[in-house]
């Protein structure tokens, strides 16, 4: 999913924050032995969690079986730099691309037929504690094309109370797609989430909804924050879905920024909201 953060940036810039890392799939272990100990500088004893995410999709992972060899990945890797990592899992999971914690690096299949350059990028990001060029590799990262199957979704269901909230809202971005858009973006349905309770919003991509794609709001955000404020969370997803549709990469980019102030709002949000 395309999420509004409710930071500008995080500490970690590989880490935005957003999704969870579902069950594993292929996985192949490797002695300690068998791993170069990582430079002392570089130890990850104390690192946190640390992922690049796509953002997109359903929550978990699906067996990946017949899909590449996650110990010739490994060694790829390892020929590029990687150190300290005990064990790889190759993944079909939708939202988190490349993931690190505790010494496994979980990595989505279609990047184990990547080029050297991106292998190396993602060696640098597993590895490096340089922010600059972890924030590299993390660039050339999320922009290798990662086919995604369309997700099977549950008709979303919105509380009875919401709907007047919701049908306001998707008022709200037909007014909104005529006086910024031009009219030109697929007329949306806006949902309205009493589950969302640290984001404002999130746009789900076309290819991930396997139609149309999908804004979700807080209704927390809406009801706590007011109108003038939902708009500009509104305004934000809207950009996300001008990216989809435009065949633009859907990031929160130089090109996003761009958007965000040709349409009169800030780029990213800083509003927390309250559990």
């Amino acid at each position: 999913m395309i999420a509004w953060l409710t930071r500008k940036f995080s500490r970690d810039p590989g880490q935005l924050g957003l999704f969870d890392v579902g069950q594993l799939a292929r996985v192949v272990r490797v002695a300690p032995s068998d791993v170069a100990p990582a430079p002392a500088p570089e130890s990850r004893a104390s690192r946190p969690v640390a992922d690049v995410q796509c953002d997109a999709g359903t929550d978990g992972e699906r067996n990946s079986r017949g899909a590449g060899d996650p110990a010739a990945l490994l060694a790829r890797l390892q020929s590029h730099g990687l150190r300290g990592v005990q064990q790889l899992v190759l993944t079909r999971n939708r939202r988190t691309m490349v993931s690190l914690a505790a010494g496994v690096l979980r990595v989505h299949e279609a990047f184990a037929d990547a080029p050297a350059d991106v292998h190396i990028a993602i060696a640098v990001f597993a590895t490096s504690r340089n922010r600059a060029r972890r924030t590299a590799a993390r660039n050339v990262i999320i922009t290798f094309p990662v086919p995604m199957r369309p997700a099977r979704r549950r008709p979303a269901v919105q509380h009875a109370d919401d709907l007047p909230i919701s049908a306001r809202l998707t008022v709200l971005h037909a007014s909104l797609n005529a006086e910024h858009f031009g009219g030109t973006l697929v007329r949306l349905e806006i949902q309205v989430s009493r589950r969302l309770a640290r984001r404002l919003g999130h746009y789900t991509p076309r290819a991930m909804t396997g139609r149309e794609g999908e804004i979700v709001l807080s209704r927390r955000h809406v009801m706590r924050d007011g109108w003038v404020e939902a708009e500009h969370t509104l305004l934000h997803e809207m950009v996300h879905q001008w990216q989809d549709e435009t065949g633009r990469p859907i990031d929160h980019g130089a090109g996003f920024r761009a958007k965000c102030r040709a349409v009169g709002i800030e780029a990213a949000a800083t509003r927390m909201i309250a559990r």
